[in-house]
């Protein structure tokens, strides 16, 4: 995920294939002595002090445009950032600091769903006072048009869970190809009513529905791949500009939005000023220096790297505007175990007690940027976090303990292996991380050469099942708050693909591991099945198929005028909806 952050295109599939400095799309980790409020300054909250108040223009700075902005075709966790300001969904993420800010709410719905018995079925209610920016009724209608035109080729880029999950949806092609038939398994049967009927039992269904594929499309507004230059808004602003697809975004307030029937955005300013394609220095440059407009400036998805923290040092008035964030994301060494020697259990170990994380740390920014990890789950409550170390490197590497199981592998004399890294610059599947990996091993007898790839091959090739190489850098990140978007995408052998890009690199197909994400998936009884996450984290960490590093951690300046910054283990990062600027 590039210098984004939680707010580009997420998550799970998509957001595994970017890059990310922070990263996240609005969508975003990690464990840590830090809140996900920050402990900038004197610990208090960053932003501008005083109560939030109604007014004023807040503009957004970003690197990336929020281009395809169109609720089809955006990949976003929660309903995104600057999108869930324009597109409500049937539930979203609560609005709330930290990891209060992992829970699922309600948003046009009355609650997050009612499943029958086996949860392979869900029924939302709308609330009543729903309107668009014409004044015109929301309807459950609406709801499902819009997430049907998401099956549409020409606005595909969404999430792809409803396309497995829905009866049906594996062969569906969208209303402009179904003659006006439509999805059977969304069911409408009156203005405030939908049924989902899934083909397996989901009980994480009220996650997926925080995406923006569940945002009322109105049928006869709907103008196809155009809609994006005026989506009808269901949110508290309208789009009254986009330029150069989503390079310039001006929103300004939807007057038909009624608050009394959102909880969750607090929608303080007037107008929402968003430019991008700058770059990161400088924005992060505008938003230190804090003059005119930039006093009321916030980023989505521009981090402070190593020499932004090392200058803001002890100025107490610029630490105290930059936020901490974490959101859910895990960089780690992979292991084709179908190449040798990585075919050898013992060899996988003896890594895993090679590795020196305080050097990893330090390549991917210092302990500022990034937390160590043994375990593939982020230490976080709502993923399921229970901890582990299998395979203990201390601090430094335990070279001892590595050449040990090496002698035990028939290797007493060393080995020689290949890492695969990207040539990205973005201190996380990058050549300073892969040096300290090299140097680390080297204390092992372990001898390691770099193979660096441009960012587009390195990705080809680690998500290519046939040619996955043996040993390299990767790292993931979750769709939503939960071990479901993290563990299933990468050890469910039954998401294997040899034909297009496959995430679970060590090909794992045990019949256990399938046969237990499935029975957690019937859970609607979310801190259960977290508790169930972690066990088989833990499990499946004992075979070795990956070193977790770190987690990285989320460090955004803000302008001297804005107030009430809001960030949650959700996104990682600022949420837009809850800023003041006056």
């Amino acid at each position: 995920m590039s210098s984004a952050g939680p707010d580009r295109h997420l998550i799970a599939r998509r957001v595994a294939a970017v890059t990310v400095s922070l990263v996240l799309a609005g969508g975003a980790v990690a464990c840590g002595p830090e809140d996900a409020a920050g402990k900038a300054g004197s610990g208090d909250k960053p932003g501008a002090a005083g109560a939030p108040q109604k007014g004023g223009t807040l503009t957004v700075l970003n690197s990336e445009p929020q281009s395809d902005f169109d609720p089809a075709r955006l990949y976003t966790s929660g309903g995104g950032n600057v999108p869930s300001l324009v597109f409500r969904t049937l539930t979203t993420r609560n609005r709330e600091d930290g990891s209060a800010g992992t829970k699922v709410v309600p948003d046009l719905a009355t609650d997050t769903g009612k499943p029958n018995a086996d949860a392979t079925e869900w029924t939302y209610t709308l609330k009543d006072g729903l309107k668009y920016e014409d004044g015109s009724p929301i309807t459950s209608a609406d709801i499902k048009y819009g997430i049907e035109r998401s099956f549409a080729a020409e606005l595909s880029g969404g999430a792809p869970y409803l396309r497995d999950w829905l009866v049906g949806g594996e062969s569906y092609e969208g209303p402009y190809k179904d003659g006006g038939k439509g999805l059977d398994s969304i069911v409408v049967p009156d203005p405030k009513t939908i049924v989902f009927k899934l083909r397996k039992p989901e009980g994480e269904f009220p996650f997926v529905a925080t995406q923006t594929q569940f945002a009322p499309v109105p049928k006869a507004k709907d103008t196809g791949v155009k809609y994006e230059e005026h989506p009808v808004s269901s949110g508290p602003y309208k789009v009254v500009k986009n330029d150069n697809d989503g390079e310039h975004l001006t929103l300004e307030r939807n007057e038909h939005w009624d608050e009394k029937t959102d909880e969750e955005r607090k929608a303080y300013p007037d107008k929402i000023d968003v430019r991008s394609g700058l770059d990161a220095d400088v924005i992060n440059q505008r938003l230190t220096t804090s003059s005119g407009p930039d006093a009321a400036a916030v980023t989505t998805d521009t981090n402070l790297g190593p020499a932004e923290l090392a200058q803001i040092g002890d100025n107490k008035e610029l630490a105290g505007r930059v936020g901490t964030g974490h959101f859910g994301y895990i960089n780690y060494l992979a292991f084709n175990p179908k190449a040798a020697p990585f075919d050898n259990p013992k060899v996988r170990q003896a890594i895993s007690h090679a590795i020196n994380r305080t050097s990893v740390i330090n390549a991917a920014g210092g302990s500022a940027l990034a937390e160590p990890a043994t375990t593939f789950l982020p230490e976080r409550e709502a993923f399921g976090f229970t901890p582990y170390d299998h395979f203990p490197a201390g601090k430094t590497g335990d070279p001892a303990k590595a050449k040990q199981l090496l002698a035990e592998a028939g290797f007493p004399d060393g080995i020689t292996v290949t890492l695969t890294h990207s040539t990205a610059q973005n201190r996380q599947t990058s050549p300073e991380v892969a040096t300290a990996v090299q140097q680390a091993l080297a204390a092992a007898g372990i001898t390691v050469k770099l193979e660096g790839l441009e960012n587009n091959a390195f990705n080809e090739k680690r998500w290519d099942a046939k040619n996955t190489p043996g040993f390299f850098l990767s790292r993931w990140g979750a769709d939503w708050p939960s071990g479901a978007p993290f563990l299933a995408p990468i050890f469910d052998g039954r998401q294997i693909v040899t034909n297009g890009s496959n995430y679970n690199h060590a090909q794992l197909n045990d019949p256990a591991v399938n046969a237990e994400i499935d029975e957690i998936a019937k859970l609607t009884d979310l801190a259960a099945a977290g508790k169930r996450w972690g066990a088989l984290d833990k499990k499946i960490g004992e075979q070795a198929l990956d070193v977790p590093l770190f987690h990285p951690v989320y460090k955004r300046l803000v302008g001297k005028d804005v107030k009430n910054v809001v960030i949650s283990d959700w996104t990682g990062v600022l949420d837009v909806s809850q800023v003041s600027v006056k």
